[in-house]
């Protein structure tokens, strides 16, 4: 639960845990932080098993449409995975298949990490 100014300035909200500008009128919170537009695919083990896992991170889409995409990236690699908010986890060391398809997608993609 959130509380407001009478301006909209910072407040402390119970849901996320810290200071944010809560919006004011005419204002609209269902903007995401889209970051700088670059995605990043990094490869993860820690915490999974040894099990290797592909991040990807940085995705400049919402709702339904990162869905479909993460469907879509699934299906082509032929492996499981989640999405967990705005980071999509695929199954093994997907990386450079990753990269080509969302290259070829018109996204600027990097390969962060080892």
């Amino acid at each position: 639960m959130a509380k407001r100014k009478a301006e909209g300035g910072l407040v402390y909200s119970t849901e996320f845990g810290d200071c944010r500008k809560v919006a004011g009128k005419g204002e609209d919170l269902s903007d995401v932080d889209l970051g700088d537009g670059i995605v990043r695919i990094q490869k993860q083990t820690k915490g999974r098993g040894g099990k290797v896992m592909t991040v990807v991170t940085g995705i400049p889409l919402q709702g339904n449409e990162l869905k479909t995409l993460a469907k879509e990236l699934k299906k082509k690699c032929g492996v499981g995975g989640a999405l967990k908010g705005q980071v999509l986890e695929i199954q093994g060391d997907q990386r450079l298949l990753l990269q080509q398809e969302l290259g070829k997608r018109g996204f600027t993609v990097k390969l962060a990490g080892g």
